[in-house]
């Protein structure tokens, strides 16, 4: 096993391939080749733009992390961040200032912005700038196109009694706290795959889903059109870990995005939402935590393969 593609979201994501890229190199996979190929096709729904930059967090958070510039403790941004432009756009008043930039993160989005300005699309922009912090894998974001997630809130105060507002807003701001009643993906059914994604699925030796958000993340990865697709034909086999251990997300909101879409916030309930390969799903392996192991025959019955592990 030499090549393997994992469909990641940001920090559930960045740390398991930490786990994964440790686990390579010292030769712990059964079957798979110390220096094996790892390549990161990466969502980008999350992006947003603030301040006139081009703001990706999930390439961001991937690339720093598995780059040695991550936060460890926040699990996104820089380390040994400073926040004097923030504090400064806050003095004038510019909105949002829920959202801020640090920074030393503040150059990876000038430059980032300053090369899709001069016509680089993003995907060539994303490997200009792992050339300065070197992940260790290929990191590839899932389009170049423009996509968007926004999620529709309760808001009594309008005339159709709901708003709709960024992902970003929803999480930063409203820390998830607001019941989220529906996901809109703005651009995604028009969006197609950045170049190099879908040969990194169909030519894979091992395609992984992490323990990212089934809803947000990976979900908006395979929406992307074609993608989806490409993990159906590959022939190599999908193995997902799941992001719900004990009944609820290790970190994150995918317990309340889970609840948005009427999936249930189990171990087992993401592994049919996702749905086995053998029934137009996308999934032939699923490991739970060994907490949920009285899930492990249901996932079976839906015709995975499954096994409780302490993920």
């Amino acid at each position: 096993m030499r090549e393997i593609t994992v469909l990641s979201g940001g920090i559930g994501g960045a740390r398991f391939l930490q786990g994964l890229l440790h686990a390579l190199r010292s030769g712990l996979v059964p079957g798979a080749a110390p220096d094996a190929r790892v390549t990161v096709v990466a969502n980008t729904a999350d992006d947003l733009w603030l301040h006139g930059l081009k703001v990706c967090p999930d390439l961001d958070t991937v690339m720093y992390t598995l780059g040695d510039g991550i936060d460890t403790d926040r699990g996104w941004g820089r380390r040994e961040e400073t926040w004097s432009a923030k504090e400064e756009l806050a003095a004038y008043g510019v909105e949002p200032t829920w959202f801020g930039l640090g920074d030393r993160d503040l150059a990876t989005h000038l430059v980032r912005t300053q090369m899709l300005d001069a016509g680089y699309p993003l995907s060539e922009v994303t490997e200009a700038l792992c050339r300065r912090w070197q992940p260790g894998v290929r990191l590839l974001p899932m389009s170049d196109d423009r996509v968007e997630t926004h999620i529709a809130i309760a808001d009594p105060d309008s005339a159709s009694g709901r708003r709709v507002v960024h992902f970003q807003e929803y999480w930063v701001r409203l820390r998830a706290e607001v019941p989220a009643e529906a996901v809109v993906v703005v651009g995604l059914d028009d969006s197609s795959p950045a170049p190099g994604v879908v040969d990194a699925i169909t030519d894979a030796d091992l395609v992984v889903v992490p323990p990212s958000n089934p809803v947000v993340s990976v979900g908006t990865i395979l929406g992307v059109p074609r993608i989806r697709e490409a993990v159906r034909a590959t022939k190599a086999p999908v193995v997902g870990v799941s992001p719900i251990v004990g009944g609820t997300h290790v970190r994150g909101m995918a317990q309340q995005l889970l609840t948005a879409i009427g999936v249930p916030v189990t171990a087992s309930g993401v592994a049919l939402h996702y749905g086995a390969r053998s029934a137009d799903g996308v999934l032939d392996g699923w490991l739970v935590g060994d907490v949920d192991a009285a899930l492990v025959p249901e996932v079976r019955a839906a015709g995975i393969a499954c096994a409780a592990v302490p993920l």
